[in-house]
């Protein structure tokens, strides 16, 4: 049995300078580290030095400043509070397209309007998320309050200002990260994809912003739903899809695409089709045990993390991932945080467990928190 990691806990207001500069004068330490972490991992992975990241870093500063201004600003603040450079903070935040798709996140993610009796129409987003546990320590839960905009919590890396979480309107992102080319520099980044959408007030306006800003500049899976609905969002710098809920009201994803055929994309972690069938399979019975009975009452977290997120078929690529010896140090995975978001316009929570589920010992936090 582990322990859960405690994460400090943000509370960041004011214009997006300030925002910024607060967020990297209190994760200055866990930022600088992050940069070591990276740096390791473009060597091991894409044979790139830091400078040379930074080259690449520079062609992503001019789509952003230019695409998102003010995310871009909230960055130079992060690299001034952090005391760091502002191409250090683009390289963080676009370390997925830097890597061109060499990087390896896992996850598992489910989006369920629930159906029956005292659930029905209950909006969940849920998610493990795994990766190398030398960010574990880096990781922070995020409040943001930004006058105008949606208020935002998330769960995120030192750093980087889009993760996995949910807003004030109910609207709540989760990740999967997919190994395809190609990638574009002239796009937008997936974290500031997510950010974007943390400041959307429904699915409708997410995409549509996404859209709008000509796209994203890797191939990434972005689940998404607000108190109304859920969508599967298999997004690539050469086309999108979309995929809806089955007739039970849920959709899961993992590491592959299900639909969008668009880019080249190797099969690289034979894990995620076995996931993404227990995934099915797993939410299918708790549905069936509801329908004979099974109370859910206010126990979903704690319900799927026992009978979904909780599950070790086919370890170490389960859903509850463990590190795979075979692979490099660098980039070996294992579940890291699990997530489950209850979605209510003005009333939406979220319980966290750092670690994984079933073998942490630890307290389930909350967002918000008191």
């Amino acid at each position: 049995m582990s322990f859960s990691h405690f994460p400090k806990k943000l509370v960041l207001k004011g214009t997006p300078k300030e925002i910024g500069f607060e967020h990297g004068n209190l994760l200055s330490s866990e930022i600088k580290d992050q940069m070591k972490i990276y740096n390791a991992m473009f060597q091991s992975t894409s044979s790139l030095t830091w400078t040379e990241v930074h080259e690449i870093a520079k062609e992503f500063q001019v789509t952003i400043q230019k695409l998102t201004p003010d995310i871009y600003d909230e960055m130079v603040g992060i690299a001034e509070g952090a005391g760091v450079d502002i191409l250090d903070i683009i390289a963080l935040n676009c370390r997925s397209e830097i890597a061109l798709g060499r990087f390896t996140d896992g996850c598992t993610s489910l989006g369920w309007k629930m159906q029956g009796k005292d659930v029905e129409g209950k909006m969940v987003l849920a998610q493990n998320w795994d990766w190398t546990e030398n960010v574990q320590k880096n990781l922070a839960m995020v409040e943001i309050e930004r006058k105008g905009n949606e208020k935002i919590w998330m769960v995120t890396e030192a750093g980087i200002v889009g993760k996995i979480g949910f807003n004030s309107a109910g609207v709540g992102v989760c990740l999967n990260a997919i190994r395809a080319r190609p990638t574009h520099t002239y796009e937008l980044p997936i974290h500031i994809a997510l950010r974007i959408c943390l400041e959307s007030d429904s699915v409708e306006k997410a995409v549509g912003s996404i859209e709008e800003l000509g796209g994203v500049a890797s191939s990434q899976h972005i689940l998404i739903a607000d108190p109304n609905r859920t969508l599967s969002m298999e997004l690539s710098p050469v086309g999108n899809c979309f995929l809806e809920p089955c007739d039970d009201g849920f959709v899961a994803h993992t590491n592959h695409f299900i639909k969008n055929e668009l880019v080249s994309e190797p099969f690289w972690l034979k894990g995620s089709p076995v996931r993404l069938e227990r995934a099915n399979i797993l939410v299918s019975e708790l549905i069936k045990d509801m329908r004979n009975g099974l109370q859910i009452n206010n126990d979903i977290g704690h319900i799927l993390r026992e009978r979904l997120f909780s599950d070790t078929f086919n370890a170490p690529q389960a859903i509850c991932c463990q590190e795979d010896p075979e692979c490099p140090k660098e980039t070996r995975n294992s579940t890291l945080f699990n997530i489950v978001m209850r979605l209510e316009a003005g009333n939406s929570t979220a319980e966290v467990l750092f670690g994984k589920p079933g073998v942490t010992n630890g307290e389930v936090l909350k967002m918000p928190w008191v």
